[in-house]
């Protein structure tokens, strides 16, 4: 019983962490659901966690456990081990919450003291080659046979505005119409929608423009009069986060390259630097509040882009 209500406690706890982080701190809903979905499988993995449960050991036995867990992939359960990354991304969520009972009293010492944080390594490529564009954009254009004229419009205007304008996913589904602004050729991504929460204003190139306009062509002549940019195929609503899902699913199936929505962002983060921009200028248009952000889109840069940097070292007199 005195277990039931250590338990219970801490869901307590948990909950008034929550509702601080959403009320007294404006934390978005996306990074609420993160917290909550990673307090739920630390609860799945170690049955009966409470405070007193809070120490390195456990902590070093529940990412045993996910780390050996099944988990069901297609239509079998597998053991399959997580990436490094995600193990980090788990601890700093933990983390956060612990940090929290630290300050309010429920915890005298750090669960996580003397557990090491995961090895990351950001060699991986995150941006996608032009080719890869290519055949994406393609797919969308010309492979796939979408329902009608205005699914395929709004699936090359959709990934026109992730690639040219850099984007987050939940930034372009929540766009209304009110944010674009083809007088200045700009786009407001309001403070609401952002991770950042500002307003920013995002320069839009000759490519999308055309695309947004041939899309709202075809929008209007369909009658719709929700206030989001991009619509429901079925309903007079914005595009839900399901349906594109299904879209990139979709996506990834038809063109033969598995992506995911951000690595259009790093594309755009890349591409910008390839082109000549500063990283300052990267910052502001990507809404980054801390340069690390910035620079950790750019952490694993193709050659083309090094290769003339350290060229110019050749060209330099009297270089010791």
């Amino acid at each position: 019983m005195d277990n039931n209500r250590n338990t219970q406690k801490l869901n307590e706890l948990f909950n008034q962490f929550v509702y601080q982080c959403r009320y007294a701190q404006g934390m978005r809903a996306a990074t609420i659901v993160g917290y909550k979905a990673t307090y739920e499988l630390l609860k799945k993995l170690i049955p009966g966690i409470c405070l007193e449960m809070l120490t390195p050991k456990i902590m070093t036995e529940f990412f045993a456990r996910l780390q050996t867990r099944e988990r069901k992939i297609g239509r079998g359960l597998v053991k399959k081990a997580v990436k490094n990354s995600t193990l980090l991304t788990y601890r700093c969520k933990l983390n956060t919450f612990f940090k929290w009972l630290y300050v309010n009293g429920h915890l005298k010492n750090d669960p996580f003291a003397g557990v090491h944080r995961p090895a990351v390594s950001y060699t991986d490529r995150k941006y996608l080659e032009r080719e890869q564009v290519e055949r994406i954009l393609v797919a969308i254009g010309f492979t796939i046979n979408w329902k009608n004229n205005l699914v395929k419009k709004r699936n090359l205007t959709i990934a026109g505005v992730l690639l040219h304008c850099g984007l987050r996913k939940g930034e372009m589904l929540n766009l209304k119409l009110s944010d674009i602004n083809f007088r200045n050729d700009e786009l407001l991504v309001r403070g609401e929608i952002s991770k950042s929460r500002r307003d920013r204003i995002v320069p839009l190139n000759s490519a999308v423009i055309i695309l947004l306009k041939d899309y709202l062509e075809e929008r209007n002549l369909r009658k719709y009069t929700t206030p989001y940019l991009f619509v429901s195929l079925n309903r007079d609503e914005r595009l839900s986060y399901d349906g594109y899902k299904h879209l990139v699913e979709k996506l990834n199936r038809e063109c033969g390259v598995k992506f995911h929505t951000h690595q259009f962002r790093h594309t755009h983060s890349v591409n910008l630097l390839a082109n000549g921009t500063d990283v300052v200028t990267i910052q502001q248009l990507l809404g980054h509040t801390d340069p690390r952000m910035t620079a950790s889109y750019l952490r694993s840069l193709p050659m083309q882009i090094k290769r003339p940097h350290v060229e110019m070292l050749a060209r330099l007199e009297n270089l010791v």
